[in-house]
């Protein structure tokens, strides 16, 4: 059976750091074994199909497989994490935002590698964030922030690491989250 995943990387090419060209990290999964690759950005989303069925471990798997590759290739780590196309979908189809309201720049995915519960965010006071808000889903949060990503307070306080230890996240706007969805249906 063929699935079609979404590589996420996390912190490349912001501010000249950790520049991971698309052609190289298409040509990278590639050589990985992965069919029909494409990127979308220049902030790390790769779209690609492979042999492989959709499961969390598979997941780890082919994540575990690309952080290996950059980091050969390009000699410095990069986190990645990989999602099938209908687990993408599920957390767009999921958002506890009214997402068709809003600008693409008020509303965020975070990704996690893994299943978070509320108690690590039990010490933020949501009230004191208003009108800002977040929601927990399946390895994922949903941030809305009507003044933008670049000036959110309550981004600045989930991102710290205390918050997020021994757990990857990346994060992409709403527009790139239904891009992916997009460019992974099967």
């Amino acid at each position: 059976m063929t699935t079609t995943y979404a590589a996420l990387l996390r912190g490349i090419n912001v501010s000249g750091h950790k520049k991971v060209p698309m052609a190289e990290l298409r040509a990278l999964l590639t050589e990985l074994g992965h069919r029909d690759v494409r990127t979308y950005l220049q902030s790390g989303n790769a779209v690609f199909t492979t042999d492989v069925d959709a499961s969390a471990a598979a997941e780890d798997a082919l994540a575990a497989a690309l952080e290996q590759a950059i980091e050969t290739h390009f000699g410095f780590t990069v986190d990645c994490l990989v999602r099938s196309g209908a687990y993408l979908k599920a957390v767009a189809d999921a958002c506890p935002f009214p997402a068709a309201e809003l600008e693409a720049k008020q509303l965020h995915v975070t990704y996690f590698s893994r299943l978070v519960g509320p108690d690590r965010f039990a010490s933020i006071d949501p009230a004191a964030y208003l009108p800002e808000e977040f929601r927990l889903g399946d390895r994922a949060l949903y941030l809305y922030v009507p003044d933008g990503l670049g000036r959110s307070k309550l981004a600045e306080v989930l991102a710290r690491p205390a918050l997020l230890k021994r757990v990857t996240g990346t994060t992409r706007n709403w527009n790139t989250v239904t891009k992916l969805v997009e460019m992974t249906r099967d």
